[in-house]
């Protein structure tokens, strides 16, 4: 009896988790912006107009191509066998090595108007391009924001891929059809729930990323006019509103993609019952699979490269590769009043929020996998909200929590010591990567382990405790690694719920650094590094715990 009151209480727990720190959040974007004058005013202003087109043409774009560089990966991968197959599985992570408003900085010197790519066509005779202003401006956002999110796209495509019984194409080569009619009329079909659990991520991601836009300038989206208008939130409610609608604008693109992506009632993903019917690639594929992934890992890691090299030069300026070189940019970096404190803060807001996200993740997890209770699937439903609900909307949702309500601003206080409020923040954003993480270990763990304990007198408790726990723990670490290394690298809560400079995180100080004119930009790259070098230890620690199944983190 005790033991089933006490899961009651977890479960009502969980529920007033989620009501306070994800739906009061958007209820107060809701309320606060839910005014029919605002909307008339957006919707009659053609700045608010042109940054709503902005932003779906930076979404459409990016999506088309994620899809362009994922699909063809994803085929490749599948299809064949080829030397260096698991290395290219690897070097599909890399994106995530960095936030790409931080990659921005690389691209800059790639891109800029003396940079790496206007140096080669002067010296091949042609006029130098102007890649970071106007039309080049939205381009460069678009392939720097679709060099970091292909891989999204990419682990949903392979994942339905494997899910596809090799019957089929096989029935279909016996019919006479050829490889690309079966590659559009059944292997395309079958890919619709990949195309949309990808494409619908990428789609709302790239529609309201804060960063990169940022970074490169470009003012007039609907991401950026919400940072602007933060200093206004107390006084003028139109920013709610705006947040309103890029919410509103986040469903609809969400539900036109599942409207286009329908699956037919006869088009049913069906799990192969022999595997992935791969196949030695031979003659033109031995070179296309690997050189495929070789090329978007080469442009997937050039932004990096760039910002290593600005990092450590003197001055880089109208060669192709840069001539001096020195360590002055990391000690600026590490004597600048904002980097070291900036590194405290993001190790105490993270580490807070990987232990919240770590708690509240291993009890959903057990009670969808374990209780089976009726009603489970709306938790795990809850911890995969925020995969759909843009981050700029929750952390301006925090944000208007803390200005319209009193007991909110005394334990969120977004000015003095935004230490829970970052951190809360950030465990909702991470969350659902634990629940991920720590259901597929329960899953693969059988459950007559504890049930042979329980029958052997131990508790339910202690069965789980000295049974199930040791044997999920790669799971649990992988779960803990990338709630903290990703809160370490957050944009949208960072650059909007830190307020003053001694509480900044990691990435606003980054933002801060680079808009200082002079050594700024360089000081930045050299701090992008430390980044960098976290981010690519962290992700070859939880590689080497959870092995081939660390796709599985970032799969819907």
């Amino acid at each position: 009896m005790f033991t089933k009151i006490l899961k009651y209480i977890l479960i009502v727990s969980l529920l007033l988790f989620f009501a306070m720190f994800l739906f009061l959040p958007v209820y107060t974007v809701v309320e606060q912006g839910c005014k029919l004058s605002l909307f008339q005013e957006i919707f009659r202003n053609t700045l608010y107009l042109q940054g709503l087109f902005n932003s779906l043409c930076i979404a459409v774009t990016t999506t088309f191509l994620v899809l362009l560089i994922a699909l063809p990966l994803a085929l490749f991968f599948d299809r064949y066998d080829f030397p260096g197959k698991n290395l290219c599985g690897i070097s599909v992570m890399l994106p995530m090595i960095l936030p790409p408003f931080v990659g921005a900085l690389g691209f800059q010197q790639i891109l800029g108007h003396y940079g790496i790519i206007n140096t080669l066509l002067v010296k091949a005779g042609f006029s130098p391009v102007d890649f970071l202003g106007g039309n080049g401006c939205f381009w460069s956002v678009c392939v720097i924001e679709a060099l970091h999110l292909y891989p999204i796209m990419y682990l949903n495509l392979v994942t339905s891929l494997g899910n596809i019984d090799p019957a089929l194409t096989e029935a279909a080569k016996n019919l006479g059809a050829g490889k690309w009619t079966i590659l559009r009329k059944v292997i395309f079909p079958l890919l619709k729930p990949g195309l949309l659990a990808g494409g619908s991520l990428v789609l709302i991601w790239s529609f309201t990323e804060l960063g990169t836009p940022l970074m490169f300038g470009l003012t007039r989206t609907t991401a950026v006019q919400v940072f602007n208008g933060i200093n206004e939130i107390g006084t003028n409610p139109l920013p709610y509103t705006l947040v309103l609608v890029m919410l509103a604008s986040s469903l609809l693109l969400y539900l036109l993609s599942r409207f286009f992506l329908r699956s037919d009632r006869n088009s049913v993903t069906v799990k192969g019952s022999m595997g992935t019917a791969a196949v030695k690639a031979k003659g033109l594929a031995a070179f296309a699979a690997p050189g495929a992934f070789l090329i978007v890992t080469f442009m997937t890691v050039a932004p990096h490269i760039a910002l290593i090299l600005t990092a450590f030069t003197r001055s880089w300026y109208r060669t192709i590769l840069p001539e001096h070189f020195t360590l002055m940019h990391f000690e600026n970096a590490l004597s600048h009043k904002v980097v070291i404190p900036s590194i405290i803060n993001s190790l105490k807001y993270s580490s807070l929020a990987m232990i919240l996200a770590l708690i509240v993740g291993t009890l959903i997890a057990v009670i969808v996998v374990r209780w089976k209770f009726k009603g489970a699937f709306i938790l795990d439903l809850l911890a995969m909200t925020p995969l759909a609900v843009p981050g700029i909307v929750i952390a301006f949702g925090f944000l208007g929590m803390s200005v319209k309500y009193s007991w909110a601003n005394d334990l969120f206080n977004p000015v003095d010591n935004p230490l829970l409020l970052l951190a809360a923040a950030y465990a909702v954003r991470r969350l659902p990567y634990v629940v991920r993480s720590v259901a597929s270990g329960l899953e693969q763990t059988p459950e007559e382990l504890e049930n042979a304990a329980r029958n052997l007198g131990s508790t339910p408790t202690g069965a789980f405790m000295k049974i199930t726990l040791p044997l999920i723990t790669a799971n649990l670490l992988v779960g803990a690694l990338f709630a903290f290394s990703f809160s370490m690298l957050e944009v949208s809560d960072s650059l909007i719920l830190a307020q003053k400079a001694e509480f900044y995180p990691i990435t606003k100080a980054l933002l801060e650094l680079s808009l200082i004119l002079g050594s700024g930009p360089v000081t930045a790259c050299a701090f992008g590094v430390w980044t960098m070098a976290f981010m690519a230890a962290t992700l070859g620690a939880a590689a080497i715990l959870l092995g081939k199944k660390i796709g599985s983190i970032f799969r819907l």
